[in-house]
């Protein structure tokens, strides 16, 4: 079966900075559906029609990946409204509840990037925002999409955003 909307994909993959130092690898494959939501633009172009075992290599530059960092996504807001565990690394669906910022995204997921005793800086930005990447996959297996999967235009939670690991508490993407 050839790759074409709406179907689901099973691939392998591993992701590198521009540098080579590796971001994150899927060595077990992984199903993602192709035709909605889970797989980046450019991936989908590059596997589209293809087969089982089909392999590419591709340069991906932040507005094909998780777009430029935007500075205007990083707030600061009062210790007291986080738990007393915090760290660096943990991120929330969006600001706690009695945030005084305004003009952020609500439903941006923040990843706390500084712990200080009266404030917490957070930043809304992806966490490879502004980063270019290479991106080596491989097409381990193409099946038919299931009703559920075409109506959800999704196989589940997208792994483009679980890139790295929080601490016990947080909520990860």
């Amino acid at each position: 079966m050839s790759i074409a909307s709406p179907c689901v994909v099973s691939l392998t993959w591993r992701l590198e900075d521009t540098q080579g130092h590796l971001i994150d690898e899927l060595t077990e494959p992984t199903e993602f559906f192709f035709g909605g939501d889970d797989l980046l633009a450019k991936v989908e172009e590059a596997i589209a029609g293809q087969d089982v075992g089909f392999e590419a290599s591709l340069h991906l530059e932040p507005e094909h990946a998780f777009g430029d960092y935007d500075p205007g996504l990083v707030c600061f807001e009062q210790r007291s409204l986080f738990p007393t565990e915090l760290e660096p690394g943990m991120q929330f669906d969006g600001l706690p509840e009695g945030s005084a910022t305004q003009g952020m995204p609500a439903d941006a997921i923040y990843t706390v990037t500084e712990v200080y005793p009266s404030h917490v800086v957070l930043d809304g930005n992806h966490p490879l925002a502004g980063i270019a990447l290479r991106l080596h996959l491989k097409v381990r297996d193409v099946r038919e999409a299931t009703d559920d999967e075409i109506e959800a235009r999704s196989v589940g939670e997208p792994v483009f955003t679980v890139l790295n690991t929080a601490p016990p508490g947080s909520r990860m993407h």
